[in-house]
């Protein structure tokens, strides 16, 4: 049997699992909450926060009692909400150490058992993950799961790297790796949807054993269709496998080399990796974190509202991944070097955000703020996906997954850190300063790529 096309069917199958990984990863954010029927003030559906006893009511000061009963009220509504959004935050911190590290050990096994039985593993570890996150019984219990959650999530995002450094010739890398990023803004764009469709009519337990199930059947079609490589695939016929073979570097299409991680740290090159994501890639966690928790504190909306709204904004993202990736094969088809074109796309896309962020932060309304962070959104893929593709711009073989890896490691540390700070910088429900350090994060992770890349696309300076 020979099927016209596979690369495309390989990658419908990593889009369609980077889908089900953001439905997986969100599912805290729009669960988080109690769901209150704003006329009655009444619990429509318990959130896992005070499901599972996570939240305290502080107990007020002799003088606060002698105040209002409205502004009592008030006082003990914001300590809720900042214990809220401080326990959620330490939440997504153990998710992101352990997502960081496995990026660093996802890197190398795919390198080692290829992209088969890496995402294979990968879907297996975080399915059940999930589906044990129904029985949670407390923030340990919890946190466990969400570690658990994270080690196996981590996979797709070296693997899909792989995956485009096998599957794809040079020229339509950056457009695979934007299919992988608009797929990544599907997810969030039906997340709202799906979620709050799960947890309203069904609870937050159900909901997990459901996408559980999800994330543990797509290994059945992966595992029938990622045979092996294109090069021995018996799916593939002739003229595809020699389209891509021919389109890939002639290292790559030869011997494989792999560095250790010491020498790939010692290259400047690798930087423009590591801290254009250390830099970049919180930016993007900022509104696929707490999007639902910000127009809830700043706009008061309720779940159904936000469902309505928070989708917006990824809109852009799913047309800026679509549109970074072609643009740069544009580009190069145009007579553009390789280098000229990833630079111009990353530039195009990081100035695309800038203004986007400024609105959002003095948006008057949330249906203003959710369009003007199209822009932002966009931007960010519209960049992202051409600073993924670094790695195998910048060598080739075995060595790909291991800098991508780094590049993960790099960009979880940066949203680790910006996590830690979310409930400081947006205290009392003032979230003005997180937009402005969202702002001062897009020039740095600019200049990372031009100040240290070198020239993208000679191989032999980092080989």
């Amino acid at each position: 049997m020979k099927i016209k096309g596979l690369r495309w069917w390989v990658m419908a199958l990593t889009t369609l699992v980077t889908v089900i990984n953001i439905l997986d990863r969100s599912t805290l954010n729009y669960m988080w909450n109690d769901e209150v029927d704003p006329s009655t003030g009444v619990v429509i559906q318990p959130g896992i926060a005070t499901d599972l006893g996570l939240i305290s009511d502080r107990e007020l000061t002799a003088e606060e009692l002698l105040l209002p009963e409205a502004e009592q009220q008030a006082i003990v509504a914001e300590h809720r909400a900042n214990e809220s959004k401080e326990i959620l935050a330490y939440t997504y911190i153990f998710f992101m150490i352990a997502y960081g590290l496995s990026q660093i050990i996802f890197g190398k096994l795919f390198d080692r058992v290829g992209i088969r039985k890496g995402f294979a593993i990968s879907a297996f570890v975080w399915g059940w993950a999930i589906t044990l996150t129904a029985f949670a019984r407390g923030l340990r219990s919890l946190t466990f799961f969400r570690m658990m959650l994270g080690i196996g999530e981590a996979g797709p995002w070296p693997g899909t790297v792989k995956v485009n450094a096998e599957w794809f010739p040079l020229k339509e890398r950056a457009t695979a790796q934007g299919a992988f990023g608009a797929a990544s803004a599907v997810g969030n764009i039906i997340s709202p949807v799906i979620i709050s469709l799960l947890f309203l009519n069904f609870g937050w337990k159900v909901s997990f054993l459901t996408l559980g199930a999800v994330c543990l059947l797509w290994i059945i079609p992966w595992w029938a269709v990622a045979k092996s490589g294109p090069r021995e695939h018996p799916w593939i016929t002739d003229e595809e496998r020699q389209y891509i073979l021919a389109g890939q570097p002639r290292e790559q299409s030869t011997a494989e080399r792999t560095l250790p991680l010491g020498r790939l740290l010692s290259m400047k090159s690798s930087y423009a990796v590591i801290l254009s994501r250390f830099f970049l890639d919180p930016v993007w966690w900022i509104f696929m974190t707490w999007l639902p928790i910000y127009l809830k504190e700043v706009y008061g909306l309720g779940l159904e509202q936000i469902a309505a709204t928070a989708w917006i904004p990824f809109i852009g993202a799913a047309v800026g991944g679509i549109a970074g990736g072609w643009l740069s094969g544009w580009l190069i088809d145009r007579g553009h070097t390789l280098n000229y074109a990833r630079r111009m796309t990353i530039a195009v896309g990081c100035l695309l955000m800038i203004p986007g962020m400024i609105g959002a932060a003095f948006a008057q309304s949330a249906l203003t703020a959710s369009f003007v962070l199209i822009p932002v959104l966009g931007g960010f893929q519209f960049a992202i996906v051409n600073i993924q593709t670094l790695p195998s711009d910048l060598h080739s073989g075995k060595t790909v997954g291991s800098l991508a890896g780094l590049g993960g490691a790099a960009a979880v540390l940066g949203t680790v850190i910006m996590m830690y700070l979310v409930p400081h910088l947006t205290a009392g429900g003032h979230w003005v300063p997180l937009f402005v350090v969202g702002v001062l994060l897009i020039p740095l992770a600019l200049l990372s790529v031009f100040l240290l890349a070198g020239r993208i696309g000679d191989k032999h300076q980092c080989e």
